[in-house]
């Protein structure tokens, strides 16, 4: 018998836990393409869980850095993260 063992994208932003692309798209308010493109050019730090593909998460010191480092204040974000 298989568990799951992943939270969804909501319930994981509100544990404290790493953020998940779309969470990131929803707080900025863009699409998660964006999201990706940023994480492929290395501005967005990021790993990979899982076997094969994974699924991409993103440290919440890594998001509040980005966030940071673009000027963007977290009382600007479409939902609390």
């Amino acid at each position: 018998m298989q568990h799951e063992l992943t939270v969804s994208a909501p319930q994981q932003a509100s544990d404290g836990g790493p953020l998940v692309v779309r969470s990131i798209a929803t707080a900025l308010r863009v699409e998660p393409t964006t999201i990706y493109r940023e994480i492929r050019s290395g501005r967005l730090p990021s790993y990979r869980v899982g076997s094969g593909r994974g699924t991409i998460r993103v440290s919440r010191v890594a998001f509040m850095q980005y966030l940071d480092d673009r000027g963007i204040p977290a009382s600007e974000l479409a939902v609390a993260l």
